[in-house]
């Protein structure tokens, strides 16, 4: 039987697969920087507590879903390094779940922003 690893191991895996991922997919990078630019917009618009918490929780699905993409991707390299048809069709599954959080967090972001920039724009 496999040992357990203690709770501090767990978490500093979890953290060493974030940190990979930002490091090394340019598209994470890419999310990291719009969730910032978001979040500094919001905090200088003074958005409510609500819609903090929605922007993060958008933000946090396109973030995990680059994550759970990026590790689909490399467990499929490792299993069928050449090109083959399924795996082609497990890796576009995958940045299509990027796709469609990313999507949605833009037409969130447009909910959310409209009313505070439209104010503040005197329109």
């Amino acid at each position: 039987m496999k040992p357990r690893r203690s709770w501090s191991r767990v978490f500093q895996d979890a953290w060493s697969g974030i940190r990979e991922t930002v490091m090394h997919e340019r598209n994470m990078k890419i999310h990291v920087v719009a969730g910032a630019v978001v979040l500094t917009a919001a905090l200088l618009l003074r958005l409510p507590a609500r819609d903090m918490a929605l922007l993060l929780l958008t933000i946090a699905m396109v973030l995990a879903t680059e994550v759970i993409n990026t590790a689909i991707e490399a467990a499929v390299d490792l299993a069928a390094p050449e090109w083959h048809e399924l795996a082609k069709k497990a890796k576009d599954a995958s940045a299509g779940a990027v796709l469609i959080a990313a999507a949605f967090a833009v037409f969130i972001g447009l909910l959310v922003f409209w009313k505070p920039v439209m104010a503040l724009l005197g329109l």
